[in-house]
């Protein structure tokens, strides 16, 4: 391992709330073939994992052990990944989670200077933990898949933006997002992390620039955005809980969850737009 794989090993290793590794770890006993599971996002920074959502990714072994039938578990291998809602009771709190399911070998391809789409390379060049792992060669073999997603996203920032890489790096690939973010969230996002991306600059000093077109990217960026929306209309496992959740959330809409739409969240979501209307639910 080199120094930047020697650096993220310590990185992902950093102490987190032990409801997000409880979390993680039924996550982990509910899923044949995990090899490895990641914590990202918001969560990692918060006090309180019960006032957020936690986001996680779930690697597998193989293909066969995604979730769902055959189709499903195709289509998580093609379009990845399969994307899932989760609630869990820890001593009396309920904790939330969205978490995603993908091949440990299909993550690491996307991790690759030879993806072009940032979905993957660019999520995981932020801070993460590796919160459960089979073996120490399984968690090294993240690691190398946070490195190479790491040193990928890196030299598309010095493309981008040779003074602040980083920044430029998220102002572009939100922008290859149906629903981007206002540039002043890129900003916000490395100075949250600030020493994180320091060092992680000094140890990249020498690699170069990568070229690529970034209007190319926008657009298959957008497109996968639809192809991966259009599959989680069929494939998000607890998708009418996670929606009434966010629902009450933001727009203080309590939505009772009946059986039947749990079992088709897609028919549901359309009978439920014009009663969300009505009382303001959705803006």
């Amino acid at each position: 391992m080199d120094d930047l794989s020697d650096y993220l090993g310590t990185i992902t290793q950093r102490p987190v709330h032990g409801q997000i590794v409880a979390f993680a770890t039924a996550l982990a006993q509910s899923h044949p073939g995990a090899v490895a599971v990641l914590a990202y996002g918001s969560a990692l920074r918060d006090s309180s994992p019960a006032e957020t959502l936690i986001d996680y990714y779930v690697l597998v072994d193989e293909p066969a052990h995604l979730t769902g039938n055959a189709l499903i578990r195709f289509l998580g291998d093609r379009i990845p990944p399969n994307v899932h809602y989760a609630e869990r009771d820890f001593d009396g709190v309920t904790l939330r989670s969205k978490y995603a399911v993908i091949t440990a070998a299909r993550f690491a391809r996307l991790a690759s200077a030879d993806t072009r789409n940032p979905y993957i390379w660019a999520r995981f060049a932020q801070p993460s933990r590796i919160v459960w792992t089979t073996s120490e060669l399984a968690r090294g073999d993240v690691i190398e898949s946070l490195s190479t997603a790491v040193r990928t996203a890196y030299r598309h920032g010095l493309n981008l933006s040779p003074q602040q890489p980083w920044q430029g790096l998220f102002e572009n690939t939100y922008r290859t997002e149906l629903r981007p973010e206002d540039r002043s969230r890129a900003a916000l996002i490395v100075a949250a992390d600030a020493e994180y991306y320091a060092d992680l600059g000094r140890l990249l000093a020498g690699n170069a620039p990568l070229v690529s077109s970034w209007r190319a990217k926008r657009v298959l960026g957008k497109l996968w955005s639809v192809a991966r929306l259009a599959k989680a209309a069929f494939t998000f496992q607890g998708g009418a809980d996670y929606a009434a959740w966010k629902i009450e959330r933001h727009a203080g809409v309590k939505i009772t969850v009946t059986p039947w739409q749990r079992r088709h969240p897609f028919l549901a979501g359309i009978l439920l737009l014009p009663k969300l209307l009505r009382r303001k639910g959705l803006k």
